[in-house]
């Protein structure tokens, strides 16, 4: 077995913070989402700190339990990580804020947000929450 790398890969840490948010997201432990995979949750505990790398396989399994595209883990990639492997791509995004993910109050209202049943409540909801975010800028 591989030692475990001192600095995990900036990519490797995002993908399993979104492993985490969304698990987190749906009420479900690293306990259910190992045994879903046929792992212990102490892997589903290294993927989600980087400290293991997710192969392409296992992420697709993951986007099917966790019931989102295999994109869902990359979005919202800090600027700084974006930035450090950008390759031949020259255009920048909006920087991000990762901590806000993490946040119980941003859990709770987006688990709050998903509990009204009824789409055009939902999306009015939406789009007010956004008016006001604007407003303030």
């Amino acid at each position: 077995m591989p030692p475990v790398a001192a600095n995990p890969d900036p990519i490797d840490v995002h993908v399993g913070s979104r492993v985490r948010l969304r698990r987190t997201l749906l009420g479900m432990s690293q306990e259910k989402l190992g045994d879903a995979l046929g792992l212990t949750f102490q892997q589903i505990q290294k993927y989600e700190r980087g400290a293991n790398r997710i192969g392409s396989s296992r992420l697709f399994k993951l986007s099917q339990i966790l019931d989102v595209p295999v994109s869902f883990f990359f979005d919202d990639m800090p600027d700084d990580v974006q930035k450090a492997n950008r390759g031949l791509s020259d255009t920048p995004s909006e920087p991000f804020e990762a901590d806000q993910l993490s946040k119980r109050e941003t859990l709770e209202l987006v688990r709050a947000y998903y509990k009204i049943t009824q789409p055009k409540i939902r999306k009015h909801m939406f789009e007010l929450i956004k008016s006001i975010a604007h407003s303030e800028n």
